[in-house]
């Protein structure tokens, strides 16, 4: 099992390799994807990263595509604003 400490949590398995400013963001990138995210169905922090770009929400079942570490894309964050902003002007 890797060894995993205080101050550089789950990059503690990589030790003094790689240097220190590659191992801070390999180290950000980590506790994206594996962190937890709240289902944008139901509300609940239950969607996990499963694979590359796919997250499952356990309690529900449901599958959904989206960024490579994380849940969401900020390109795709941007686009479902403007939609949704478009679509209040509309009704307006």
């Amino acid at each position: 099992m890797a060894k995993c400490t205080k101050k550089v949590r789950m990059v503690g398995k990589y030790g003094t390799h790689y240097g220190a400013s590659l191992r801070k963001m390999v180290k950000t990138i980590e506790i994206s994807q594996h962190a937890k995210y709240s289902c944008s169905f139901w509300g609940k922090i239950e969607m996990k990263r499963r694979a590359v770009g796919i997250s499952h929400c356990g309690s529900h079942m449901k599958t959904v595509a989206g960024g490579v570490w994380t849940y969401d894309t900020t390109s795709a964050v941007t686009v479902k604003s403007a939609i949704r902003r478009r679509k209040e002007l509309k009704d307006q």
